[in-house]
């Protein structure tokens, strides 16, 4: 239908895979997506932090404009700096 946006907003563990499908009317923000999929009400213990989003993997804010079939990710910290974690493997030669 016109005037809408299909939107995936998306959150990953490990072991598990969170896919929520909105529809957001047209000129919806990365916001109103996250809002809609309500992914703190279906995953136990998450916030969403506004600036840990992307779109397609690309840093995203809560303002960023949305097109139709995008993905939003709600991203999780890291649980390791990956220059540390590269120069630790370069000092023991790769074994850990």
């Amino acid at each position: 239908m016109a005037g809408e946006l299909r939107v995936e907003v998306a959150y990953a563990l490990p072991e598990r895979c969170w896919r929520v499908a909105v529809v957001l009317p047209a000129g919806a923000r990365v916001a109103d997506a996250v809002a809609a999929a309500d992914l703190p009400g279906k995953v136990p213990g998450l916030v969403v932090e506004p600036d840990m989003l992307a779109i397609f993997g690309r840093t995203a804010t809560p303002d960023s404009a949305l097109h139709d079939g995008d993905r939003v990710e709600v991203l999780r910290p890291l649980r390791a700096d990956p220059k540390q974690a590269r120069r630790e493997r370069a000092k023991t030669g790769g074994k850990n």
